[in-house]
């Protein structure tokens, strides 16, 4: 693990409890670029590749900006239960979850998942993205419902898994999908109007603080 990284989560098939003997192991997680980096013209990446196969991780920066944004992906990453990788600032983060909630969330796991609806050919569907699709509406709805995003779907394994096997008529899909999205649209959130940016500020201002170097000076 590099020094730098304050959280390491699996997501993917592990975390949504559709894994298979042939799935792989997907990480994603956040890491801390130095504070006096960002005192340069050349700012340090805003996410990186590695080192892990299937893994990815995001600068906290701007992990905290797609949160705020209610970006499905970094929401499943608050949420996953399976935490490999959390230092006190790691925790931090995923105890302030909730501050990143609001009802841009309504929107945001709607919009993605009609973007893969798009994408999709009912002629010849790609299988495990109509899967996704479908387990994203169901765990949007479960976040405007109840405040959280729905990331283990145990309860509706065996037909998420017909559908990635292909053993599911397209219309059958189709017709699931349509159903959770007018679902979606016509369910009243429980989610806060606006994120709290202030707490979310507050966190990143202490990660940078605790980030500087000794000396208070850029390095040169």
């Amino acid at each position: 693990m590099s020094d730098d990284v304050i959280l390491t989560v699996v997501v993917g098939s592990r975390a949504y409890g559709l894994e298979t003997d042939a799935s792989d192991t997907d990480r994603r997680g956040v890491f801390v670029a130095p504070t006096s980096a960002f005192w340069r013209l050349d700012k340090p990446p805003t996410h990186r590749d590695g080192p892990l196969p299937e893994q990815f991780s995001w600068e906290v920066e701007r992990f905290c900006g797609l949160a705020l944004d209610a970006n499905p992906t970094v929401f499943e990453c608050l949420w996953s239960p399976l935490v490999e990788v959390a230092t006190p600032a790691g925790r931090r983060l995923r105890e302030l979850r909730e501050a990143f909630l609001s009802q841009r969330a309504h929107r945001s796991f709607a919009g993605y998942a009609e973007a893969q609806f798009r994408r999709l050919d009912p002629g010849r569907p790609n299988w495990k993205q109509a899967m996704h699709m479908v387990r994203l509406l169901l765990s949007g709805l479960h976040l405007v419902r109840h405040g959280e995003p729905l990331v283990r779907v145990e309860a509706h394994r065996e037909r998420l898994l017909a559908i990635r096997n292909g053993r599911v008529p397209w219309p059958e899909v189709d017709a699931w999908r349509a159903g959770l999205a007018a679902e979606l649209a016509a369910t009243p959130s429980v989610l806060p109007e606006r994120p709290d940016r202030e707490r979310v500020e507050e966190f990143l201002v202490g990660v940078r603080q605790e980030n500087l170097p000794s000396c208070g000076r850029p390095a040169t």
